[in-house]
């Protein structure tokens, strides 16, 4: 089973996080620790990312079949943000597996093949070398060096194990499964639960030409957007994304209670 965080009261109604690409579950602490006032929240390491096992695939439906394994665990249906990859994978879980989502929140991100390949950072990354390395500050000087943006080498090696002079990540897996990764699986079906797509302002993820096959696996979806905030809207409005969520989840557990 996936490796997974908890924050909040026991008997709160549980909310779970599945972070993208890159990413692992202490990303995003902070907004698990502000959501935990009145949730419990969980946060997950996807497989061949931080902690979580390793495996020779990374599909979206393993990823999907991975949370929904979590979730069974923890008392099923519950409310699940996914972002980017992880969003994804909400998406596939919650066609899937709809007796397992009470609510999605899918951050910045359709259900489409995107053009853009992510596979740079895993070069980036394979190019680092470790052997020198024996603080952080100097992988991402390395990092730096190899044209990877600032704000992005912090990201990055938060996932590196310095002591262990090792990625978190399962990085030949995730470059050979680029291709699903950037993808989206042919789905029959749909999710008739409540689903709020909440994409940045200044982001290209999510567009209106996305609209028809969002509503077509999701007819009752929602839309919003964060103005000053790109892909990464977590980080780069973590109030507006953390009232967002509020703000919906607690809307619609209202209209339940009608």
């Amino acid at each position: 089973m996936l490796h997974y965080s908890e924050i909040g009261p026991q008997d709160a109604p549980i909310v779970l996080i599945a972070h993208g690409l890159y990413g692992s579950g202490r990303n995003w602490g902070v907004i698990a620790k502000r959501l935990s006032d009145t949730r419990r929240v969980v946060t997950v390491d996807m497989r061949n990312h931080g902690a979580s096992f390793w495996a020779d695939s990374h599909s979206y439906h393993d990823l999907a079949a991975d949370l929904a394994t979590v979730i069974d665990h923890l008392g099923a249906p519950v409310d699940v943000i996914g972002h980017s990859m992880g969003g994804k994978a909400a998406m596939v879980l919650a066609v899937t597996r709809p007796d397992s989502v009470r609510r999605l929140i899918v951050g910045d991100i359709a259900p489409v093949r995107y053009s853009h390949s992510q596979i740079q950072y895993i070069e980036a990354m394979q190019a680092v070398d470790l052997s020198v390395v024996t603080r952080r500050s100097e992988a991402n000087a390395q990092l730096a060096a190899l044209g990877v943006e600032p704000a992005l080498c912090s990201f990055l090696t938060q996932s590196l194990d310095v002591s262990a002079k090792r990625w978190r990540y399962n990085l030949d897996v995730l470059a050979a499964e680029m291709p699903d990764i950037i993808g989206f699986p042919e789905l029959e079906g749909s999710f008739d639960g409540p689903v709020l797509f909440l994409s940045g302002g200044t982001s290209d993820y999510v567009l209106p030409e996305h609209r028809a096959k969002i509503r077509g696996l999701f007819p009752k979806s929602r839309f919003a957007k964060l103005p000053k905030a790109g892909h990464w809207l977590h980080a780069d409005d973590a109030r507006g994304f953390e009232g967002s969520v509020r703000a919906y989840l607690d809307a619609d557990a209202a209209q339940d209670l009608t």
